[in-house]
């Protein structure tokens, strides 16, 4: 058993944990039963689309209890669904694969403003860093 507490970064899909890999092994070397993981993961992102990527961060604890954080869906794949493109340009700002509007930025960012990452930052901050990331992505963003 751990002498600290340890941490754990997973991307799961929403819904769609299982205690196969790559959350079993993940969880499994730390002393914490997957099982329990998967099953109260699977409730809170409920309400997101199935097979969106859910950033999470598992602390397990020394008695092996755990607790975890769950974060918005990456800003790249968020840009991505609202510009209706699979992925994204292999040359990052010289190659446009799709465009999506200064509404569409918005609404992102109001999303990613709930991770408390970002709740402190302005959301003008939070629209600029969407913009560069877009822009390495390959989506233009028209007025």
């Amino acid at each position: 058993m751990a002498t600290k507490a340890a941490m754990v970064r997973l991307v799961v899909d929403a819904g769609k944990a299982a205690p196969a890999p790559p959350v079993g092994p993940a969880l499994g070397s730390k002393g914490v039963k997957a099982i329990d993981f998967c099953k109260e993961f699977n409730a809170r992102t409920a309400h997101y689309e199935p097979g969106t990527p859910i950033p999470c961060l598992v602390k397990v604890k020394p008695d092996r209890t755990f607790s975890f954080e769950i974060k918005s869906p990456p800003t790249s794949w968020l840009l991505m669904k609202a510009a209706q493109v699979e992925k994204g340009s292999g040359k990052a700002g010289s190659e446009t694969v799709g465009s999506i509007s200064l509404k569409h930025v918005w609404e992102i960012a109001k999303i990613k403003q709930t991770d408390d990452r970002h709740k402190d930052l302005d959301l003008k901050a939070i629209v600029g860093s969407i913009i560069s990331t877009a822009n390495v992505v390959g989506i233009e963003v028209v007025p």
